[in-house]
């Protein structure tokens, strides 16, 4: 079994009851994530967070908050046989929309970029740490964690 570790930074954009998504690519569809990801080697999380926002939506953010830190584990099969241990680290700060216009990103791994109604996210197909890094926003757990 091969052992995965991916760091990734997230920002929580929320603006008149809409929050900023970005639509990712992904095998057996396209799914809504917050805009980010992982973390190039040596760089700082709110760095990353800040550079994902820019590259998945158009937009320069300012962080305010760091709202939590959220794990995930799974297996999966490996495509060319055997199988992976997955361990995401998933950092979630709080941010605003400083500057910028809204665009797409263009060969990278979201292809859609958008201000969603918060009452609509429900009906989205989406990944779990929307309703994650959602809740941690809502609740600010003083440890970070749900």
């Amino acid at each position: 079994m091969t052992e995965e570790l991916r760091v990734a930074a997230y920002a929580v954009c929320i603006d008149d009851d809409r929050v900023l998504l970005a639509r990712g690519i992904e095998p057996d569809g396209p799914l809504w994530t917050l805009p980010g990801g992982g973390l190039d080697h040596g760089e700082d999380p709110l760095d990353a967070a800040v550079r994902e926002v820019a590259e998945e939506t158009g937009y320069t953010v300012e962080i305010s908050s760091l709202l939590g830190i959220n794990t995930l584990r799974q297996y999966y099969p490996r495509p060319n046989g055997g199988q992976a241990d997955f361990h995401g680290i998933r950092i979630v700060y709080a941010a605003r929309v400083v500057g910028g216009t809204l665009a797409h990103e263009v060969g990278g791994s979201t292809d859609l970029a958008a201000w969603v109604d918060l009452d609509r996210v429900p009906d989205l197909a989406r990944v779990d740490l929307i309703d994650i890094a959602l809740e941690l926003e809502r609740a600010r757990p003083p440890h970070g964690r749900l």
